[in-house]
Order: structure tokens, then C-alpha cells, then sequence
């Protein structure tokens, strides 16, 4: 073993570097974006145009950005934080001022070269204030209530500006990773008690409220909740999207119907099939056993970070690496249950399989951040 040391020592710094990168994890990531190419391959009726092509090269500049990102000592990041949250808060305000529309929202920002949307920076940057945040901050401040309100006002200021534009699924994976974060932080358990309390009570309220004269909603939102509920009560309109996704999760059985043989997608009855649905398209072709294997792919990503921070004892870098495997979770786990119908559909795309630029590029850099924990860590 201490053999192995002194070699590993004996190589230059740069080559250590490389030799120190996490590449079992490395492989993960690569493993679930081909998973992503041949889905996007199958979706296009065989072929690697409109979507597989692009997803190639922008997986391929997102991974030589990761490995760039872990060479880049931790302390640097850290460092970084505070003006990288700055940034993408000044990016937001810029898309509510002069950002460019689609689909009904206003969320992206034209580059020239690549549209970039905001939103996704910020689940990336907000990770990593709220971890210097915390290692900065004292252990035996951490419940302090004033100390708890300055993480609660950067959590809710970028909130607030993406649900104007609107966003509600960013929305809420910001809240949920910004909770993580101040629970992996050691906040008292009794804030989280109180919140989820609230939120009971606020729910309750809002149902009690339907068809009094002090109703809190709309009716067409109450429609919306019912149709959530229920999406047989309106099948063709607010319903098709999840009684399609349904249809094809259940018609891929356990083995699949195979390869290109779904007949949901192809057939064009999946709406979105190569963003938010992809995971239904797989599930049709791959079945049960294609499905699990994808989520097995990605708790094992969550499960070498867990790994990777435990080990480091570095607040920040440990800090940082359980944000960004939370923030990870919650992409996966909203989507999955979003497609399958037990949360409402609200746009989070399925983490390095659906199709887009912006969330592949910047969930890879906060895996680089995570690389340059790994590789900077004390040995």
C-alpha cells in the first residue's frame, strides 16, 4: 500500500490529478447519456437527427468542461460561490427584462451560439452559496433564527423570479435543494417540522375554501387539481399528456415491446416524448427491466457522491458534493413520478437522457465541482 503512495506521489501533478478523478462515477454519467443517445435515436424513427447529434456533442463538451472544472483546486470554487450566485440572479432579472419566449414562458436568454436559460445555473449556484455559506458559519449557530433567515431570503429571492417566469417545476426543485442543503447543514429539525406543518394547514385550506365566498383559487385551477386527481375526468385536453404516459408505461410490460417497436411514441400519441416523457418511451420499448436498470444507473451516481463526501473532511467539498447528488435525486425522482402520475406535470426534464443543452452542461459542471472535491481532498 504505501508501495502504491509513493508511485501515485511520484507522478507529476497534473497526471496525479487525472489519476484522482472519480472515474467509476465519470462512467455512470457517460453510461445514463447513452442511455439518453439511443432513446433520442429511437424517438427520431432512427435517426440521429434532430435530436441524438446534437445530444452527442453537447455530452461531449459538457465532459471535457466537467474534467476542466475538476482540475480547478476546491478552494477555488468555494471562493467562487458568492459571485456565481450574483451572476445567475443578474441572468434571471435579465430574462424577466428582455428574455426570449417559448412554449407561453419566458425563461431562456439568446447567446447567439446556444439559447441558455437561467434557471438551471441557479440550481447549481445556489448549492453552492448555501455550502460556503454553511462552512463559513459556526456549527453552534446553525438553528439561530437569524442565521436561518438569511439562507430562507437567497432561497426564496431566485424562487420567486422563476415562478414569474413561470416555472413551477424549478421552482420547486430550488426550494426542495435549498432545504436539503440547510438539513444536511444541520438545521434544527424543528424548522422543517413547522414547514411542513404550514403547508398541511395551507392545503387543507385551500380544499375547505372550494365553493365558499372566501375561495382561495381559481376554478379553472380547482379544474386543474381534479384533473391531477383524475386525468379521466378530462381525457383529450388537461388529462392526454399523463393518460398517454400511462398507456405507454403500462404497454411495455416487463421485457418491452423493443427497440423502436413503441407504438406510443412512434405513432406520435406521447406528447414531448424526447424532453419531460422520454422516460415513458423507454419504459414502453425496454419494460420494466430497461426502467429499473435506468434507476439503478442513477442511485448509483447518488450513492458514489454520498461515497465521495462522507470520506472528505472538508465541510464544503462535502457540503457541495451532497447538494449536487440532492439536486440530482430531485431531477430524477420529479420527473419519474411527474410521467407516471403521482406528482403533476410541471416541466423538469429527466437528468442526462432528455433532450437539451442547458441542463446537461450545467449539471455536469456541478459534477466537475464534485470531480474537484474528490480530487483535492486530503490524502
Amino acid at each position: 500500500m504505501s508501495y502504491l503512495a509513493y508511485s501515485v506521489k511520484s507522478v507529476p501533478t497534473g497526471l496525479r490529478k487525472i489519476l484522482y478523478v472519480n472515474w467509476p462515477l465519470a462512467l455512470l454519467l457517460a453510461a445514463v447519456a447513452c442511455v439518453g443517445f439511443l432513446m433520442l435515436y429511437s424517438v427520431a424513427g432512427g435517426s440521429a437527427t434532430p435530436w441524438m447529434d446534437p445530444q452527442m456533442k453537447r455530452f461531449g463538451v459538457g465532459f471535457a468542461a466537467m474534467l476542466f472544472v475538476a482540475m480547478v483546486p476546491i478552494w477555488f470554487w468555494r471562493n467562487m460561490a458568492g459571485l456565481a450566485y450574483c451572476i445567475s440572479l443578474a441572468l434571471l432579472v435579465a430574462v424577466e427584462l428582455f428574455g426570449s419566449v417559448g412554449m407561453g414562458a419566458q425563461r431562456w436568454i439568446e447567446l447567439g451560439f446556444m439559447r441558455l436559460q437561467p434557471s438551471e445555473l441557479m440550481k447549481i449556484t445556489l448549492v453552492m452559496i448555501l455550502a460556503a455559506y454553511y462552512d463559513w458559519l459556526p456549527l453552534n449557530k446553525t438553528s439561530r433564527p437569524i442565521w436561518v433567515a438569511l439562507p430562507l431570503i437567497v432561497i426564496l429571492v431566485p424562487t420567486y423570479l422563476v415562478l414569474k417566469q413561470p416555472d413551477l417545476g424549478t421552482a420547486i426543485l430550488l426550494i426542495a435543494a435549498g432545504g436539503a442543503m440547510m438539513f444536511l447543514a444541520g438545521v434544527h429539525w424543528a424548522y422543517f417540522a413547522a414547514v411542513t406543518a404550514a403547508g398541511i394547514g395551507l392545503v387543507t385550506t385551500v380544499f375547505k375554501s372550494r365553493g365558499t365566498d372566501w375561495q382561495l383559487l381559481a376554478d379553472y385551477q380547482f379544474r386543474r387539481i381534479d384533473t391531477f386527481l383524475d386525468p379521466s375526468t378530462d381525457p383529450l385536453g388537461a388529462g392526454y399528456h399523463i393518460t398517454q404516459s400511462k398507456i405507454a408505461l403500462g404497454s411495455g410490460g416487463w421485457t418491452g415491446r423493443g427497440f423502436m417497436q413503441g407504438t406510443q411514441s412512434r405513432l406520435n400519441f406521447l406528447p414531448e416524448k424526447h424532453t419531460d416523457f422520454i422516460f415513458t418511451t423507454l419504459a414502453e420499448e425496454f419494460g420494466f427491466i430497461g426502467a429499473i436498470s435506468l434507476l439503478g444507473l442513477y442511485s448509483l451516481i447518488i450513492l458514489f457522491c454520498i461515497s465521495t463526501a462522507m470520506t472528505n473532511r472538508d465541510r464544503f467539498s462535502s457540503l457541495l458534493t451532497l447538494g449536487v447528488a440532492a439536486t440530482f435525486f430531485l431531477f430524477f425522482a420529479v420527473n419519474m413520478s411527474m410521467v407516471m402520475g403521482l406528482a403533476p406535470v410541471v416541466g423538469v426534464p429527466l437528468p442526462l437522457v432528455s433532450y437539451g443543452g442547458s441542463a446537461m452542461l450545467i449539471l455536469l459542471l456541478g459534477f466537475g465541482m464534485v470531480q474537484s472535491a474528490h480530487v483535492h481532498k486530503p490524502r
